[in-house]
Parts: structure tokens; sequence; C-alpha cells
């Protein structure tokens, strides 16, 4: 059985179209994206509105789901920092975590199968 793996990455919402265009180009045809909120090192922007100054707390991000068996990972990990890192804080994160079974619930196949 391949080993397959579960990577989230999280960023901008404004990368997500470069970003699964790039993820399609090296064989990524399937994935799930979520609108999150979340904050870290930014802890947030400052903002003002007529003159009073208030924090947004949660900033807006998108996550990109995906579970990869016959893409090798370091791929998909250089091409979504090729496209994410401007250097600046907010580029994101990318979590790696081992999948032990996946079922396809139409059909019922399992592990690299229901991944197909």
């Amino acid at each position: 059985m391949a080993e397959m793996t579960k990577i989230e990455i999280i960023t901008r919402q404004s990368k997500l179209e470069e970003l699964k265009n790039a993820l399609n180009e090296i064989g990524i045809n399937g994935m799930t994206v979520t609108n999150v909120m979340g904050y870290g090192v930014q802890k947030g922007q400052r903002h003002h509105y007529r003159g009073v100054e208030y924090n947004v707390d949660l900033l807006p991000k998108v996550k990109v789901e995906m579970v990869v068996c016959s893409v090798p990972v370091d791929d998909v990990v250089n091409t979504a920092l090729a496209v994410l890192r401007t250097g600046e804080i907010g580029d994101g994160k990318i979590f790696i975590s081992s999948v032990s079974r996946v079922i396809k619930v139409r059909t019922g196949e399992e592990d690299r199968e229901a991944l197909l």
C-alpha cells in the first residue's frame, strides 16, 4: 500500500487561484478549500472608522487540504512555497500528517484507489 499523506495549507485568500493552478500543474487534481479566520504572528490589524481606532483580531484566510499518495509530498510543499512565499508576515503555514485509511463513500474503494 502506498503511503498517504494529508497536506493542509493555510494562506492568504488572494493566493488561492495561483496556488490551485500551480498544484494542478504537478498533478494535484483534487482538493478541499475552506474559508477560515485566524491569526498568528500578525495579531490582527488596526483599522480606523470615523476617527475611531479598532482592532480586527481574526483575519480571513483560506485553508487548502489534499491527501496525496502518487505525487511526492516534497513536490507539493515546494510548489506551495514557491507560490506563497513573499517574505511578509501572513504568508501562511503548511501542515503535513500521515493518513492511515481513506474510503470513497460512493464505491467503497479504499486507500489509493479511493483517491484516484
